[in-house]
């Protein structure tokens, strides 16, 4: 399975679509994160879990995964996420605003209890926790993985947007991929561990 170079704007470097580059990325980025304490979550649309799985291959990932939503239908991006309805309508879900609030939503969508203790006293349902933390980081994929056009919009296959979400930062890269439907995801797979490991690395 080779997956091209990506073309256009926020598409520089070779984008790997072998699983040992990913496996190779998934690391650093578990790595990155425990290092400094961060707490990671996913969006996945045309990718499918595929993100959240590379992520919890890697050992001690449950340091810093939190969790993932797979918002494959359009409408699970809203439901689940709070992508705006409105915004989905007028543009489909490939799209950079799409994805930017992709991320976004999946920090809030897998909040973990901050300082989980254990199981509740008798009587009491769930765990003794702290309080809501969202996640530091939210990454999310988005978009046509082929080999037929989007069907809203028809956007060519190998269109992608990814989102990635920080306090400090909420933004979209576009991606044009190359290749079959396979190649098209696990290039946008590793895509997204890069981004998000640059993100770690610049603090």
């Amino acid at each position: 399975m080779n997956a091209s170079r990506p073309d256009g704007p926020g598409g520089e470097g070779v984008v790997a679509g072998g699983s040992p580059e990913i496996d190779r990325l998934a690391r650093s980025v578990v790595e990155s994160a425990t290092d400094r304490g961060l707490r990671i979550a996913v969006a996945e649309s045309l990718t499918g879990g595929l993100l959240a799985h590379a992520l919890v291959s890697v050992p001690g990932a449950s340091l810093v995964f939190s969790g993932g939503i797979v918002a494959y239908d359009t409408f699970l991006k809203s439901s689940l996420l709070g992508v705006d309805a409105g915004l989905l309508l007028e543009r489909g879900p490939v799209d950079e605003e799409v994805a930017r609030q992709m991320a976004l939503g999946a920090r809030s969508a897998c909040a973990v209890a901050d300082g989980i203790v254990g199981p509740a006293e008798p009587g009491e349902p769930g765990f003794g926790a702290g309080s809501p933390r969202l996640a530091d980081l939210g990454v999310a994929t988005t978009g046509v993985a082929g080999p037929d056009p989007d069907p809203q919009t028809g956007q060519a296959a190998g269109t992608v947007w990814l989102g990635l979400s920080a306090d400090d930062e909420t933004r979209a890269v576009p991606l044009r991929l190359r290749g079959d439907r396979s190649a098209i995801r696990s290039a946008t797979v590793a895509a997204a561990l890069r981004m998000l490991l640059e993100r770690l690395e610049r603090g």
